[in-house]
Order: structure tokens, then C-alpha cells, then sequence
């Protein structure tokens, strides 16, 4: 049964049983900062067990795409090296939000196991938590697991519920029991069952996590049963593909294989068994998808992850032999054997594989010069018999060579060394101290929150009259009341005021009740549907309970919905103009611009600019009303609507009609494309490998920075004596009157050197046999110089010759010395002669030499010394 039945079947069997089939979300977790990437499946759902979201079912099954290579969850360093470590994975799951719980799940893991997937009965073994009697009965007298092989495990953490089967999402809030699969191997293989000495054998390999969400932790650890228990289920993709494939490692499943057989292809490796390959195949798959979801290797948080993990397949493949990208070629078979279950991978490979292709050229730049003094520090550490590799030394790697540490980590432990990682620690410290700061995001959360959902009334009305307080915070603690002078956070049942998500900003404005004025800085969100205005109170007390009327700022409002409507309208003629492999990479709209990464290879051109320009505005000009509309997510997409990078959509969504533009939207809009008034892009540039940025303006803004533009077009007219239209032709004109200027000034300067030529030769003085001049030539070039100093050659003959000249303070020297001389005096230390007396050095052909120096008053002296230090050469 090849990986991608092995999948289908799963999802098939659960949606025969009631379930909803849910996508897989993004490797970056949409609206979660406690996560790197997305882990297991049900960080999507992570809400609905909190009970903070709402699902249109209350059964689901899906297909998850995981990574953990950073963070806590981070398996970088095992892949390649044990047989069931991957930084990418599918995770399998069938969740149930209050609706079925352990005896519906056991009976489907099993149903689907023995019936759908046709494992023998008696080679599997289940564990349970010790004290979980209920699950343990359904297994052994409604399922029929012989006993022997139901294992019940215990606290074995040193602390009540610390057990390898109970599972909590916190230190506090929903937990419970778990309930884990194995499948048996066989006696061939070393290992014992789970809960025995030999339990980290191979031989019980755990294929299957059947958590219940039973209880709610409070933070004194008292346990309460939930009102209404989930199930939250894991089945590794790879680890069940090598059990029905009748294989050990899954490597040796068949989509691995297929990726080891491109892997081996494009390294010339012909043993398929090199560990290497095992790696470059497993982090094509996590590059890959990363890349998709909008990650671009980078030097910060996740972009720095992706950075790793390719220059680690690199590495392996310079190991191998390969001295050229090589890793970009295999996102093809990639494509071949996952494109059909992630149609977004298909549609994004060009893309993938350029941002990987740049990559690798990248680092093939400095690679084997790193490579070559990592190996020499490894061999000069094994010849004098040390073990730890320097930190300073893995520093300077990354630092210098961009070898990530773990590279060199990788690197050492296969010579049997490690790395002071703590030296290389204090090193990165010492240079960044913020190094770290990308991995913290951004958390308007932290504010325990346990009240009435904000309801927002922004799309109808930028004025409340009645919003009644719900909490308040000061220095994010709860507070009763916020005392003048206070700043802090005040949510409330009700709101016009716009969270900050999808990249608008959020409102500012006003919250009013009698003397009492808050004023609002910013709103974001403390929770999915929990509004927070963030502010100081300038005057009165506000006290939780009170009713205010909310006031949304009109003008910034205005300006901020100009702006994000014309983003919209942006991305269509982007796509329009520079291909449909655009995508939105990031966006960022408030009341001053709109900011907007998209994915493209090549800068955009005036043309190409323009030509946006004019798309936008014509959508503006045609004055169109704006749509919304609420629908399911599959049928806004099979709609035709546009998804956007790093959002986490809901299962119902709004679907914003923009003139031509149709993209899924929770923000706030115009209610014509006219309210636009004028769009006009005033930057574009590179921002990463693949990705650039635009940033444009709307309305007054635009209007006001073309009103500047016309200004300084009038003052340029001016200066020049000419109108505005004729500016162009008259700049020409001046450009020519200055080449013609600078050829007259040229033409002069060589009539100079000339006639300086002339009259300095007969200042020559002879030095046993060899004419010798040292003179200044004031406000001569360099240009100038070399030239008077060959006519001075040619009049003297047989000559050594200083020429000095000094500009803007700075001392410029030129010596020659003629071809029948230069055996007896060198050009060279000749200049450098003068050059240490004006504070400089040079040197040059024995021939010619140039020098400069900063001490322009010790010119003259140094000059006058020239004769008599030939003397003494030729004595």
C-alpha cells in the first residue's frame, strides 16, 4: 500500500464515520506566538478544546504537515541517523470536540487498523495511563486485547500525572489520559514492550496517540472533570507507511525511496544506503513545504530554521562529493510524489525551487573554504588527542562562513568530538546580544482573560454609543479600575474599533463616558474574539462594569481603509502584470501605506510599475461598489476568491469583492473604489531570495507627496531658467555644456603637463650619470601627473623623477624611474621614499610607482630630499 492510499483510506474511513475532512494548515501557525511552526494536528484546533472558537462540526479528521526542527520540538540532529527522526512529517489525526470519546475512538483506531489497513490483531499492543480503568476495559472486553497486552503506565516523572500517558496542552487547563498503539516487529528485533527495561528497543514501535482531553487543570493542580471531554488523536504518516509496507525505517517506505533514488541521482552516489541521502531526502520535504508557506531562509526565527536545514542538505551533498547546487533539482520528484495530495505544492514549485537554487548558490560561495578549515581544526584536535572542538572557532563558521552550529555539531559528532558549545554561546552573545529576539513573537496575549467575546460593529459604524467595560489591565495584571495617568488595555462587549490581524493596523481613537477619556492608541486581539484597546486614560477613572461610548478615529480610519482596499486591487495587477506565480508574502497597511511582500525573481521595471499603476487607478476611476460576502472556505476558493499567506481561516469566511479583485478578508474597506481617489507606488526593492516589496500610498498621501514632487519639479524648472515641460531637454542640454566643459578642461590639463614638462626638465639635476627631479605641481590630478611624467621621460633620457601634488588636503605622489635605470634605482622605493615623510606608503613596477600621504605641509622638505637619497643609492 504506497504512502499516498495509506493516507487517503485514513481520511476516507473517518469521513465515513462522520467526520469532516479539514485541510492542512500552514507550517506557520496562523494567530498562535507560542509556536515556531506547526507540530501535530491539532495545533489548528488548538482554540475549539479551549473553548474560544466554534466549529460549524464537532468530528474532524486530517492529514497534518508537521515540522520539528526548532524551538522545543527540534529533531535536526537524529535525521539521517535513526530510522524514524524527520524535520517534516504528516501527522494523521481524527479529533472529536465534545461530541464522542474513548469508546468510539478505540473502536475506530482498531476498525481502521485491522479491517482498513489488514494489520494482524494479535501484533499489536496497547498502553493505557495506570489509573485509566475505563479505557483499559473497553480494550480488553469490547475490543478484545488479550490483557498481556495492555500495558498500563504509571507516573514514572516523579510527580502525580506525570506519566508518558497523560497529556495536558499547559501547566494548566485541558488534559487527560492517553491511550498509545504499538505494533510488534517481531523477535528478530531487539526490544522490549513499553514499560520494560528494553522499551527503547525497536522492536514496539508506537504507531498511534489517542489522547482524551478529560479534565481541566486549575494552577493547583486540582483535576475537574470538562463538561464536555474531546479526543485528540496522532498517527505518524511514515511510521505506519513502513509497518503496511513491511519495512523498518521509513526510509525505506516508498515515497523516501523514491526522493533517495533523485538524491543519489543528482549526487552521482550509487550506494542508496548512504545515511547522507537519507538526510537530503528528508529536508527536501521540509524545505519544500516551508518555502511554500511563505518561509524564506533568512538570518532571523523561522527564515533562520529553513536555513539550517538547507545548508545541512548541502553539506551532506559536499560530503558526497557534489561542488554545485545540487538540492534545488530534487523539489521535482518532491512535487511528483506529494503534488496530488498538496496541490499548493505544485502550484508553488517553480517558486521552491528558485528560492532553494539562490540559497545554495549562496552558500556554495563560501562553503569550501569553511569546510576546508573545519576539517583541519578536526584532524589537528584528533592528532593531539582533544574531544571538544573550539566555540570560538564554530563561531567564526557561522559568523564568516554561515555554517550554522549544528553543521559543525553534525561535523564533529562524526569524528567523535563535540563542540564547546558554551564558548560559542559567550562568542554570539558577545557580537548579538539580540540574537535570539526573532524566536519571541509578538504576544498581545498573556492577559488571562476569561469574560464576554468582543462583538465588532467596525464595519457598519465608527461610533458606539453604549460599550460596556468587560477588564481592565495595568502592567498586564487584571485591575477593577485604571486611575488618570494610567496606560493599559481596556476590552469591551462591544466595539467599532478594527484588531490589528491580516495585516491592518489597528484603530485608534477614544473611549468616552462623562469626564472620562480613554484614549486608544492601538487594538489588537487578546484572544481570537477578544478585542484589546490599548491606551492611557487622560482623565477620570474607568472602573470594569462602566458604559463608554467608543469613537473610532475618523481620519486615520479613512486613510488606513484606503490603503488596505488598494492593497487588494495591488495584488490582482501584480499577478497581471508579473505572472500568476505571485503570491502575497506579507503585508503590513495602516494610515500612512501600504506595505506589500510578494514572491518574484527579478526586480520590477518602470514599465512593469507603471503599468500597476495604471491597472489600479483605472479599478478606481471605474468607481465599482465593494462586496462582502460570508460563505465556507471551500466554496470561496472554488469561487474563485484569493486565500492570503500567514492567515488562519476559519471554516466560514468573508469574501471581500473588490473591483476585479476576489480574496478572503476580515478587514476593514471602502464602500466604492472611487473612495480610493488615487493609488501611487513610491518604492519597490528586494526584501529576501524571491521576495520583493512595494510600498504605495492612496489618497491625500498621494495627493500630497505628488503636490511635493511638483514642487521640487518647479524649483529644478527655475534653476535652470526653463519650464516645467522643457525640463528634460533642458538637462540634456547642460549635461552636454559640461562634456564639452570637462573634454576643454582635459585638453588644458595635458597642455599644462606639457608645458610644465618643459620648463621642469631644466630643473634636473644630475646624480652620477641619472638625471633626478622632485617638484610639486600644484592642482594636479592624478591623470595629470602620469601624464607629465612621461613627457618627462621622454625629455630627460636617462632620469628618476618624483612629481607631487596635493588636493583637498590629501598628498597624491607619482615616481618613475626610465627602463636603462631601473637596475640601479627602483620606482618604487623611490615614492615610498617620500611617502613615509607625508604620512603614507606606495610602491608599484620598478618603472612607475604611486604613493599618497595625509601631511601635506612636509611636502616640500620630502621633495628636496629626493636628490640626495638617489646619491646615496647609486654610491
Amino acid at each position: 500500500m504506497k504512502v499516498s492510499d495509506i493516507r487517503s483510506k485514513f481520511l476516507s474511513f473517518f469521513e465515513s464515520k462522520g467526520h469532516t475532512i479539514v485541510r492542512s494548515s500552514s507550517l506557520v501557525p496562523g494567530n498562535d506566538p507560542t509556536l515556531l511552526f506547526t507540530n501535530s494536528g491539532m495545533v489548528q484546533f488548538k482554540d475549539v478544546f479551549l473553548g474560544t472558537e466554534q466549529r460549524p462540526y464537532t468530528r474532524a479528521t486530517s492529514a497534518q504537515r508537521s515540522v520539528r526542527a526548532g524551538g522545543k520540538h527540534n529533531d535536526l540532529e537524529n535525521v539521517g541517523y535513526t530510522a524514524r527522526h524527520h524535520t517534516f512529517f504528516e501527522m494523521l489525526g481524527n479529533f472529536s470536540f465534545g461530541d464522542y470519546f474513548k469508546r468510539d475512538a478505540i473502536k475506530f483506531a482498531w476498525e481502521l487498523l485491522t479491517t482498513v489497513y489488514q494489520l494482524p490483531p494479535e501484533k499489536l499492543w496497547v498502553t493505557v495511563y495506570a489509573e485509566d480503568d475505563e479505557a483499559h476495559d473497553i480494550w480488553a472486553k469490547e475490543v478484545g486485547v488479550p490483557v498481556e497486552r495492555i500495558i498500563r503506565i504509571g507516573d514514572n516523572k516523579g510527580a502525580r500525572y506525570a506519566s508518558d500517558n497523560f497529556w495536558q496542552m499547559a501547566d494548566t487547563g485541558p488534559c487527560g489520559p492517553c491511550s498509545e498503539i504499538f505494533y510488534d516487529h517481531g523477535p528478530d528485533v531487539w526490544g522490549g514492550p513499553p514499560g520494560s527495561p528494553e522499551e527503547d528497543g525497536d522492536r514496539y514501535i508506537e504507531i498511534w496517540n489517542l489522547v482524551f482531553m478529560q479534565f481541566n487543570r486549575d494552577e493547583q493542580g486540582t483535576l475537574t472533570p470538562l463538561p464536555k471531554p474531546c479526543v485528540d488523536t496522532g498517527m505518524g504518516l511514515e511510521r505506519i507507511a513502513a509497518v503496511l509496507q513491511h519495512v523498518h525505517s521509513n526510509y525505506e517506505i516508498d515515497l523516501f525511496q523514491a526522493l533517495i533514488h533523485a538524491a543519489g541521482r543528482e549526487t552521482a552516489t550509487a550506494d542508496l544506503a548512504n545515511n547522507s541521502l537519507k538526510v537530503i531526502a528528508d529536508h527536501i520535504r521540509a524545505c519544500s513545504f516551508l518555502v511554500v508557506d511563505g518561509v524564506i531562509p533568512g538570518n532571523e526565527g523561522r527564515g533562520y530554521v529553513l536555513r539550517r536545514i538547507v545548508r545541512r542538505a548541502i553539506r551532506h551533498g559536499y560530503k558526497l562529493g557534489v561542488r554545485k547546487p545540487f538540492f534545488h533539482k530534487l523539489v521535482a520528484e518532491l512535487v511528483a510524489q506529494m503534488g496530488d495530495a498538496y496541490p499548493e505544492l505544485r502550484e508553488a514549485q517553480q517558486r521552491v525551487t528558485d528560492v532553494l537554487r539562490a540559497e545554495e548558490e549562496r552558500f556554495f560561495e563560501t562553503i569550501e573554504h569553511g569546510m576546508s578549515i573545519l576539517d583541519a581544526a578536526v584532524a589537528d584536535l584528533k592528532q593531539k588527542g582533544g574531544k571538544v572542538l573550539d566555540g570560538e572557532l564554530a563561531f567564526k563558521l557561522h559568523d564568516t562562513y554561515g555554517f550554522p552550529l549544528d553543521l559543525t555539531q553534525d561535523v564533529a559528532r562524526e569524528n567523535e568530538l563535540s563542540v564547546d558549545d558554551a564558548a560559542f554561546d559567550t562568542a554570539m552573545n558577545r557580537q548579538r546580544e539580540q540574537a535570539r529576539a526573532a524566536g519571541k513573537f509578538k504576544m498581545a496575549a498573556g492577559l488571562e482573560y476569561a469574560g464576554a467575546k468582543t462583538t465588532f460593529h467596525g464595519y457598519d459604524t465608527l461610533d458606539l454609543e453604549v460599550a460596556k467595560v468587560t477588564g481592565l489591565y495595568v502592567d498586564g495584571l487584571a485591575v477593577d479600575t485604571m486611575q488618570p495617568g494610567q496606560q493599559g488595555v481596556v476590552v469591551l462587549d462591544h466595539t467599532p474599533f478594527y484588531a490589528e490581524s491580516g495585516g491592518q493596523a489597528g484603530d485608534r481613537g477614544v473611549l468616552t463616558a462623562g469626564t472620562t477619556a480613554f484614549t486608544v492608541s492601538d487594538t489588537t486581539k487578546i484572544q481570537p474574539d477578544v478585542f484589546g484597546h490599548h491606551g492611557a486614560l487622560a482623565g477620570g477613572t474607568l472602573k470594569v462594569g462602566d458604559s463608554v461610548l467608543a469613537r473610532v478615529d475618523a481620519l486615520n480610519r479613512a486613510r488606513t481603509v484606503r490603503n488596505h482596499s488598494a492593497t487588494h486591487l495591488m495584488h490582482k495587477a501584480l499577478r497581471e502584470v508579473l505572472g500568476g506565480h505571485v503570491q502575497q508574502k506579507g503585508s503590513l497597511v495602516d494610515a500612512d501605506k501600504t506595505r506589500f511582500d510578494f514572491s518574484h525573481n527579478a526586480p520590477m521595471t518602470e514599465d512593469e510599475i507603471r503599468r500597476v499603476e495604471a491597472i489600479v487607478n483605472a479599478e478606481i476611476l471605474r468607481n465599482e461598489a465593494t462586496s462582502a460576502e460570508i460563505m465556507p472556505f471551500d466554496d470561496a476558493v472554488k469561487s474563485g476568491a484569493m486565500a492570503l499567506f500567514g492567515e488562519k481561516y476559519a471554516d466560514t469566511v468573508r469574501v471581500l469583492g473588490i473591483g476585479s479583485s476576489r480574496e478572503l478578508c476580515g478587514g476593514t474597506h471602502v464602500t466604492r473604489t472611487g473612495d480610493i481617489g488615487l493609488f501611487k507606488i513610491v518604492m519597490e526593492g528586494g526584501v529576501a531570495a524571491g521576495i520583493r516589496r512595494v510600498e504605495a500610498i492612496t489618497g491625500d498621501n498621494a495627493l500630497a507627496y505628488l503636490q511635493s514632487l511638483d514642487t521640487r519639479l518647479q524649483e529644478a524648472a527655475a534653476a535652470l531658467r526653463a519650464q516645467p515641460s522643457e525640463l528634460t531637454q533642458r538637462i540634456h542640454q547642460v549635461q552636454d555644456h559640461v562634456r564639452a566643459l570637462e573634454k576643454e578642461l582635459e585638453r588644458l590639463k595635458s597642455r599644462m603637463a606639457a608645458s610644465q614638462g618643459d620648463e621642469l626638465a631644466q630643473q634636473a639635476v644630475d646624480v652620477a650619470g641619472i638625471k633626478v627631479l622632485a617638484a610639486q605641481l600644484d592642482g594636479a590630478d592624478t591623470k595629470t601627473l602620469r601624464e607629465t611624467m612621461d613627457k618627462l621621460k621622454d625629455k630627460l633620457a636617462t632620469a628618476a623623477i618624483v612629481l607631487g601634488a596635493v588636493q583637498d588636503g590629501k598628498v597624491s605622489l607619482i615616481a618613475g624611474v626610465t627602463a636603462d635605470a631601473t637596475s640601479r634605482l627602483k620606482a618604487g622605493e623611490l615614492v615610498n621614499f617620500v611617502a613615509q615623510q607625508v604620512g603614507g606608503k606606495g610602491g608599484g613596477r620598478p618603472d612607475m610607482a604611486q604613493a599618497g600621504g595625509t601631511d601635506a605641509a612636509a611636502l616640500p622638505a620630502a621633495l628636496a630630499g629626493v636628490a640626495k637619497w638617489v646619491g646615496g643609492k647609486l654610491a
